[in-house]
């Protein structure tokens, strides 16, 4: 399998190795975000790497106005589109001051529903294409310490399942990938089990292997999968008062 893939939020650690694991592949690739910048010198070091059509585009998630013109202007329409883009953001803030609050929804929620709505009427037309959104095992069950992220983060796994219902019959194919903790630039200040943590290239090879063979919903890593089913089964009158 080859084609075109779209990578929103493409400056990520892991968007970044997920346009290396697909051009490796053979995809020519089309990489947005909001540093222009950034994005030249990844589309430089992927077309001499993979020796692949690399183009690139301006694309910021909380713009959700700009959102159809910039999918509409696209050099090519793609096979696969990889929703990737997502802000962990200052929790502790977040409570109080409500700007800080909304970036975190709409980077992780609106901004991700408004771009993946289009770009499911383009498939749905199309009747092909393959689209994965990055969600998170923290819309599992919401916690003190980042429950504005995970309750976006639920809202998305939730929005992707229904789009999955919806275009199934289209033959448009949705996959929801839930990372457990990740090395990343987004989570570096943050102290991680390396037991229960990946690395971008992880991430990679599973939505890779995830998209090949067709999966739904995927857990990365596999032991994140086991874990979520214990968290939730606790009551909740005792979770609520654990200190998570």
């Amino acid at each position: 399998m080859s084609g075109h893939a779209l990578i929103l939020g493409a400056t990520s650690d892991m968007a970044l190795a997920i346009g290396r694991k697909f051009g490796s592949k053979g995809f020519s690739l089309t990489l947005a975000a909001r540093n222009v910048k950034k994005l030249k010198a990844i589309q430089s070091d992927l077309q001499i790497r993979y020796r692949v059509a690399v183009h690139i585009a301006h694309f910021d998630a909380l713009e959700v106005s700009s959102h159809a013109a910039f999918y509409a202007a696209l050099p090519e329409k793609p096979d696969i589109v990889f929703c990737v883009f997502g802000l962990l953001g200052d929790h502790l803030k977040a409570e109080s001051d409500w700007q800080t609050c909304e970036q975190i929804l709409v980077s992780n929620f609106v901004g991700a529903v408004s771009i993946l709505n289009v770009v499911a009427n383009d498939m749905q037309e199309r009747k092909t294409g393959i689209i994965v959104g990055i969600s998170s095992v923290a819309g599992e069950r919401g916690r003190q310490s980042n429950y504005f992220y995970g309750s976006a983060k639920a809202g998305f796994t939730t929005y992707l399942s229904g789009l999955r219902n919806r275009l199934a019959k289209f033959g448009v194919h949705v996959v929801t990938v839930k990372p457990g903790f990740v090395r990343t630039k987004m989570t570096d200040h943050v102290k991680t089990p390396d037991s229960l943590t990946s690395d971008p290239k992880k991430v990679a090879d599973d939505v890779y292997q995830a998209v090949m063979k067709k999966r739904n919903v995927i857990y990365t890593k596999w032991i994140w999968r086991p874990i979520m089913y214990l968290i939730k089964t606790i009551p909740e009158p005792i979770f609520k008062n654990l200190r998570l």
